[in-house]
């Protein structure tokens, strides 16, 4: 239970105190300065406790905005201010600041809570302060002011803006229109029936992991259904977060499942696809984990770029201003946002392309809608690069470091890398990643050749470390490591030639990827890499892929596929104990993603 502090003489007529029971806040009253300091030492320090003017009036949404969202430590709109137990001490600083500068006057008169934050502000406190829109939030000086007010409230369907405001203010086409026109009523019905996020993003992932059940069938009714649960799994996974912005259930766990499961539940998909077309005697197992592979670095490749410059100053360039114009004219935005085929707009095709052709079919079609994709994106983002003149902080330097997951090898040799790392990271990366997979292509499988080129992609892995990656271009030395480990692990899998390698291929980077997605929330949560002990334990993107590559050399290909079976167990034992472990308890952040990743 929270509580709030009703400040100041009831006024006649006001819902606020039936408001703020609404809300789930017990209330009690304060007349003046000194009965509100004594109320407030009376809230146990765990509770969330609000601050709120009698004289307030305004929408119960606005309240619930500047009142319950549990992502910030105190929050406000006028006339009202909450404040969680982390931000309590600041609390008890503002409010002894106001009663020495009230002496004792009547709250009534001198508007307490926007006086507290006032006093948060000076204190150097983070106060937020959510954007209301056509909401109302006041604190009326007089009775006609009041009446205004009042009428002001009543133009305004607060129910409306607040199920309006459930949807993402930028989406993708398709999920924008033709899943968000309905979803959000879903999501109110749920929310209304005591349905939380969580129970609705678990609901997804099952109903997709069901949907690859039936494509792992191989008959044509169960691609059929696979393709309709796909749809109905995404617009479960559409209606988790607007159910979290309708009723501001936002929660840690909630953001973790909701990051890691619309990864697992569309890998989860490829490999029921790959297994329903080797029922029908089709073999695309080299395929599924190819469409893994590109799809895991091109978000490797939003996040790299997003880390390395959405704190850099003096961040502007041509090819910036000249998508920002774009985005000043409607079609260019709706069509932009399609090519890159974002989770709905690829969600979409999979499931018509599943339920009306073959999992090859399907295959290819992602391969080359992903590669596009990929190509079109990137390359803008080099032009940027290119082009501007951006001045990159310690910290984004250090997040793109944490992203290489470089392992102890490459900490061990980073002494001998000065040279090599003046010749700039992501053109060492290249070469490097080159290096082993083609290495690993040209040569049969059971070569050592491989192992040579495995050994001098080791011997420049450090590069990443050796300086602070600042430069224009060293965001894209993440993705290259991570095209690097996976594309080899995807060719000697092939080269193998026996039944399972690919699959259990599949299983590895399955759980590297899972390692590296998880490194990235904890960026974005400020909560830094994975423990350097999990990093070393599972060798690094460096040691990974030498162990690969000699393992390739030194056993039979049936052996190779028990080879890589174990390593992909072992690696996913580890880095899924502990980032359970990490993500529910109490220490983890709050990662609340508004964006999309393609």
């Amino acid at each position: 239970m929270s509580t709030a502090i009703l400040t100041g003489q009831p006024v006649p007529g006001s819902s606020i105190e039936g408001d703020l029971r609404s809300l789930g806040f017990d209330v009690r009253l304060a007349s003046d300065a000194g009965d509100t300091g004594t109320l407030l030492a009376a809230v146990p320090a765990d509770q969330r406790v609000a601050v709120v003017d009698a004289r307030f009036v305004g929408h119960v949404h606005a309240l619930r905005l500047g009142l319950t969202d549990p992502r910030f430590p105190v929050a406000a709109v006028p006339g009202a201010v909450s404040v969680q137990p982390a931000a309590r001490r600041a609390l008890i600083r503002a409010m002894a600041h106001e009663s020495s500068a009230a002496g004792g006057v009547a709250i009534a008169t001198e508007n307490v809570a926007d006086r507290i934050v006032t006093a948060l502000d000076a204190d150097g406190v983070d106060v937020h302060r959510p954007e209301l829109g056509t909401l109302v939030a006041a604190v009326p000086a007089d009775p006609q002011q009041r009446n205004e007010i009042r009428q002001a409230v009543s133009a305004v369907d607060d129910e409306a803006v607040r199920l309006r405001s459930a949807v993402k203010a930028r989406d993708g086409f398709f999920t924008t229109h033709f899943i968000s026109p309905y979803s959000r009523y879903i999501a109110r019905w749920c929310a209304r029936r005591g349905l939380t996020p969580n129970q609705v993003t678990t609901a997804s992932l099952l109903t997709a992991l069901i949907a690859a059940g039936c494509a792992a069938t191989g008959t044509r009714a169960g691609f059929v259904a696979a393709g309709l649960l796909l749809l109905f799994s995404f617009v479960l996974d559409c209606v988790d977060g607007q159910i979290a912005r309708y009723s501001l259930q936002y929660s840690t766990l909630g953001a973790w499942l909701d990051a890691t499961f619309d990864r697992a539940k569309e890998y989860a998909y490829y490999a029921g696809l790959a297994l329903g077309a080797a029922r029908g005697g089709d073999d695309v197992w080299a395929l599924a984990l190819g469409a893994m592979v590109l799809q895991t670095c091109r978000h490797v490749v939003d996040f790299s770029f997003n880390e390395a410059n959405h704190d850099a100053t003096a961040n502007t360039s041509p090819t910036a201003a000249l998508s920002d114009k774009l985005d000043s004219v409607g079609w260019t935005v709706w069509l932009r946002r399609m090519i890159v085929l974002p989770i709905g707009e690829r969600w979409a095709m999979i499931a018509v392309l599943t339920a009306l052709t073959t999992p090859r079919i399907t295959f290819y079609a992602l391969l080359i809608g992903c590669a596009f994709a990929a190509t079109y994106t990137t390359a803008g983002r080099v032009l940027r690069s290119l082009t501007r003149k951006a001045q990159r902080t310690d910290r984004a330097a250090k997040a793109l470091a944490d992203l290489t997951d470089s392992g102890p090898l490459a900490e061990l040799l980073t002494r001998f890398t000065r040279g090599v790392a003046s010749l700039g990271p992501a053109y060492v990366a290249f070469v490097a990643g080159a290096l082993v997979v083609l290495g690993a292509a040209l040569a049969p499988y059971g070569s050592w050749w491989p192992v040579l080129g495995a050994v001098i992609y080791v011997l420049l892995s450090p590069v990443a470390l050796a300086r602070p990656l600042k430069g224009p271009l060293d965001w894209l030395v993440p993705p290259i490591y991570r095209a690097a480990e996976y594309g080899t692990v995807l060719v000697l899998a092939a080269e193998a030639e026996v039944n399972g390698a690919l699959p259990a291929a599949f299983g590895l980077v399955a759980a590297v990827a899972y390692h590296h997605y998880d490194t990235v929330y904890r960026i974005r949560g400020n909560a830094g890499a994975p423990p350097h002990w999990l990093v070393r334990a599972i060798g690094g993107h460096e040691g990974r892929t030498l162990l690969v590559v000699v393992l390739a050399a030194l056993l039979t290909a049936a052996q190779f596929k028990v080879a890589l079976t174990a390593l992909a167990v072992a690696v996913a034992l580890l880095v899924l104990v502990e980032s359970i472990r990490f993500w529910v308890s109490s220490g983890a952040p709050a990662v609340h993603d508004e964006g999309e990743p393609a």
